[in-house]
């Protein structure tokens, strides 16, 4: 893959830390943060702190050279090269990167590994969501006249125009979230989609999941104008992996660096509650 140089804008090879014609060193080289793992060892031993499934069940097959359908994964070429895959459905393997750089390719298949994480997480939530609840509350005198009131209503000519505007009216009081969009505090970039705050790192032209909710004491929809700015100098939040197009107002990205009570528990069953779907991954396409 080409990229193109920042300076003389000459297209070289995405993977060259410095440009061959007029030696300016190339961000695309050096998009790892300093807390993301670097080799395929650390890669390794992130996956396993993180009590990620093993990999017959994410697919992602780390220091190993797997050729099986449905795969992804990095390893060490004789050559000493180092490569990054994808084995498709049909068995078909795409080469994502091929070189020396083992801090690039390690950042390729994490990056991926991170928006696998994601899908796995939005699909796991939805379906949780989707599914009938098995638990039954015990009636109340009180709830037992909210269900006669709701029952009034809906065989009412004006019933379903009334809960409507009632739904209508909750929302306007409680929901105090911005727009989606660039927002600067304290001198510092965010955006803001689906519940979510993102922050900008400007040393490495980036955008991260931020691990915080202050933002949401500071920014809501009544001081969103104060905050709100159309340009940004660096990277667009639209050409990452964290943005997606959808009038949805629920978000598809999420915090990577869980803690203990947020991980997956290595000890699961991993029923359908919590499990891994690799059925659900794109398995024809390059990347």
């Amino acid at each position: 893959m080409k990229v193109k140089c920042n300076y003389c804008e000459q297209l070289i090879d995405e993977g060259q830390k410095y440009c061959p014609n007029c030696g300016a060193s190339m961000p695309t080289a050096n998009r790892t943060a300093s807390d993301q793992p670097k080799t395929i060892e650390e890669l390794k031993a992130w996956y396993k702190a993180h009590n990620l499934p093993p990999e017959d069940v994410t697919r992602f097959f780390i220091g190993k050279d797997y050729r099986q359908p449905k795969a992804f994964g990095i390893y060490k070429a004789p050559d000493g090269d180092f490569v990054v895959y994808k084995n498709k459905s049909d068995g078909q393997r795409a080469i994502r990167y091929k070189g020396v750089d083992e801090e690039y390719a390690v950042n390729e298949i994490y990056q991926k590994l991170k928006s696998e994480i994601a899908d796995q997480k939005s699909r796991s939530a939805s379906s949780r969501a989707s599914a009938p609840s098995r638990k039954r509350s015990k009636s109340t005198d009180g709830a037992s006249v909210i269900l006669l009131i709701v029952k009034i209503l809906l065989f009412t000519r004006f019933g379903w125009a009334i809960i409507g505007m009632f739904i209508a009216f909750l929302v306007m009081i409680f929901d105090h979230t911005p727009t989606r969009g660039y927002y600067r505090y304290n001198g510092n970039d965010y955006y803001y989609q689906g519940g979510s705050w993102y922050s900008y790192d400007s040393d490495y032209d980036t955008w991260d999941f931020l691990d915080d909710d202050f933002l949401d004491d500071i920014i809501t929809d009544d001081t969103a104008s104060d905050y709100r700015v159309y340009d940004h100098s660096g990277t667009d939040f639209e050409d990452t992996d964290w943005y997606y197009e959808s009038s949805s107002s629920s978000s598809s990205s999420y915090d990577y660096d869980w803690d203990s009570s947020s991980s997956w528990d290595s000890d699961s069953s991993w029923d359908s509650y919590d499990s891994w779907d690799s059925g659900s991954s794109s398995w024809d396409s390059d990347w």
